[in-house]
């Protein structure tokens, strides 16, 4: 059946008193987006961020009284002046989005692959991954200059550590590569339960791929880490992250926008000889070598 959306063109102070009246008369779900193409890089732990001008959306049956819906929101809501309703075309939601995901080619020999795709490439090491609710579906510049990175060293037989692991699309990546084992860390059990299912999907056994919240993990050096997570928790998480490569071990760090890289790199000065930066979008690829 079709639905129907209230859009409220609002700004960031008074987005969240909309939301909460919206949900109070019945929403079967309630959307913010930003108006204005106004992007929010990375908020401050904890916080919740919202863009000056916030398109919030409410989804209704087609059966709610439209006018009377919206006297009500005005009424509680008095500042709310720019709203209209736009129906919703019924689809197949499940196969919609399927749509918008094709293969990707991170290197000459590496695929991310859609599962219900065949690989463009079949002679080429083809990772198969379904978009979920973890991070790390290749399309993001910094999970896509990892992959690149990673795709031209030598993996063979080493261990590693994925940090941040989201959907385990790095970790994946390294054991299609020839990597012999890698410890997945996060602290969302969603992505924990990703990594464990992409490992799966990918034909490899999942005790090469075992997942842990922090400080779960054995704590063994490896030789090779790769976080693909913020600037900010990459700075903190230095002494970690350290402890975990091996001497002469590598270290991949990304997530890191380009005006953020001196302070990510000073973070590793002591203990690391930066031997790559990547750039992509405003993003950066740090790799290194411990001392």
């Amino acid at each position: 059946m079709p639905w129907l959306q209230l859009r409220i063109n609002s700004s960031r102070e008074l987005a969240n008193n909309i939301e909460s009246e919206l949900s109070r008369l019945g929403a079967l779900a309630v959307t913010l987006q930003d108006n204005a193409d106004q992007p929010i890089f990375e908020p401050e732990l904890g916080e919740t961020p919202l863009w000056q001008e916030t398109r919030i959306t409410g989804l209704f049956e087609a059966s709610v009284d439209t006018q009377a819906l919206l006297q009500q929101v005005q009424q509680r809501c008095p500042e709310v002046d720019d709203a209209h309703w736009h129906q919703l075309e019924d689809k197949d939601w499940e196969r919609e989005w399927m749509q918008h995901f094709h293969p990707i080619q991170c290197a000459d020999n590496l695929w991310i692959c859609p599962s219900w795709l065949e690989p463009p490439e079949p002679a080429a090491v083809n990772l198969k991954l379904d978009p979920g609710l973890a991070f790390g579906t290749g399309t993001h510049p910094t999970t896509f200059l990892c992959l690149q990175w990673l795709s031209q060293q030598d993996v063979e037989g080493k261990q590693l550590v994925d940090y941040g692991c989201g959907s385990g699309i790095l970790g994946v990546a390294a054991l299609l590569l020839g990597a012999e084992s890698v410890c997945g860390i996060d602290i969302d059990p969603q992505a924990l339960l990703a990594t464990r299912d992409n490992t799966l999907r990918n034909g490899l056994p999942a005790e090469s791929f075992p997942v842990y919240y922090p400080g779960k993990c054995p704590q063994t050096e490896v030789d090779l880490v790769l976080a693909n997570i913020l600037a900010g928790p990459l700075v903190d998480l230095a002494p970690t992250l350290s402890a975990l490569v091996r001497p002469g071990g590598l270290l991949c760090l990304s997530g890191i926008l380009a005006t953020q890289g001196a302070s990510v790199e000073a973070a590793y000065a002591n203990d690391f000889d930066i031997e790559h930066r990547a750039e992509r979008e405003e993003w950066l690829c740090l790799a290194a070598r411990k001392k």
